[in-house]
């Protein structure tokens, strides 16, 4: 059996999907799937053995210039590999309007969720069928795309631990293993644990012996990744990586520390030792899924407020900033991690 995924982005979403297709793996023999997903995450579909083909799509840079001769010509080879093959069943597994016009270009039953459960309604409306699963807000992101691989593919829900099926051959080893990684970059400013919290946090760490390996994503993550190795010995701050690069280094760390953010989903998919920060979240429905993965959630009375930028009243003359962090010191997460190492 040949299967597409729509799955296009982001990064913990395109990694969440992953205990679906081994799943789908263990209930029919021999299937295998094609994925299309965004450019800059066509090396997380590679890592499963039963991806055969990734093929990349460009939605976030096309349509900065969707008139353009270039996107038009790309768009049209985009197209034309699409409908080379000819699917057994096509699955949105993103349910967005954009994802579900991709399933429509492909050749084959198109699926999705049904238009109480799609994340935007209005995809339900290309799918030749439909399926009922708890909405966002009900159900952990990995256990609904579980379900609806499911029932699309006709076998019962697994009741087992999510398996990403991540083939870590892809991962070379190396002779350093006794550090730890920073995941302190996130999208969201009501996200980042404190700045000052890192630099304690650090310390911490190297009085147990261990130093520490800090990521970095944009310039504005690299100048707090220098402002926190500045501020300790024990810090250094990795160079750019791919994808896989970084997964390198995550899949060899003693024990990880992140806000939430794609890579604190990587690290779960590597069976990775975790500790994962949440203030205007909720892990229950996002939160890292996997072994060894610890949830630390902020006592605070707005939280989970699910915005980006913190509203608490009187915020401007409270410490820490976002002031949730406060009831996470640095204390209770290096306990956290000590329980893990």
């Amino acid at each position: 059996m040949k299967v597409l995924i729509v799955k296009t982005s982001s990064m913990g979403d395109v990694i969440h999907t992953l205990p679906a297709l081994t799943d789908a793996g263990r209930a029919i023999p021999g299937i295998t799937f094609d994925w299309v997903v965004e450019e800059n995450f066509v090396d997380i579909p590679s890592w499963h053995p039963l991806v055969e083909s990734v093929i990349p799509v460009a939605w976030r840079r096309w349509r900065k210039n969707l008139f353009s001769k270039k996107t038009a010509q790309e768009f049209f080879d985009f197209c034309k590999i699409v409908r080379a093959k000819k699917y057994d069943l096509i699955i949105d597994a993103q349910g967005l309007l954009k994802s579900a016009v991709l399933t429509r270009i492909a050749q084959g039953r198109s699926v999705g969720w049904s238009l109480q459960s799609a994340r935007d309604p209005f995809a339900s409306l290309f799918y030749k069928k439909r399926y009922m699963t708890a909405k966002r807000t009900e159900q952990h992101a990995v256990t609904r795309l579980r379900d609806l691989f499911s029932k699309a593919l006709g076998y019962a829900l697994p009741s087992s631990m999510a398996d990403y099926g991540v083939d870590r051959h892809y991962f070379e080893a190396n002779t350093d293993t006794s550090y730890l990684v920073f995941l302190h970059g996130t999208t969201w400013n009501a996200k980042h644990w404190p700045e000052s919290y890192w630099i304690q946090l650090a310390e911490m760490a190297s009085d147990a012996g261990y130093h520490v390996k800090v990521a970095w994503g944009n310039e504005a993550e690299v100048q707090r990744a220098m402002r926190i190795r500045d501020a300790s010995s024990a810090v250094a701050v990795l160079p750019r990586k791919s994808i896989t690069e970084m997964a390198a280094v995550l899949a060899h760390a003693k024990a990880i520390v992140a806000v939430d953010t794609g890579l604190c989903h990587l690290a779960a998919a590597l069976d990775v030792p975790t500790v994962s920060l949440y203030g205007p979240t909720d892990p229950t429905l996002s939160g890292a899924v996997g072994k060894s993965q610890v949830h630390l959630r902020v006592d605070f009375p707005c939280s989970p407020c699910l915005s980006r930028e913190c509203t608490y009243p009187g915020r401007e003359t409270m410490s820490p900033q976002p002031p949730c962090f406060g009831t996470l010191p640095p204390e209770k997460v290096w306990a956290a991690v000590l329980k893990l190492l």
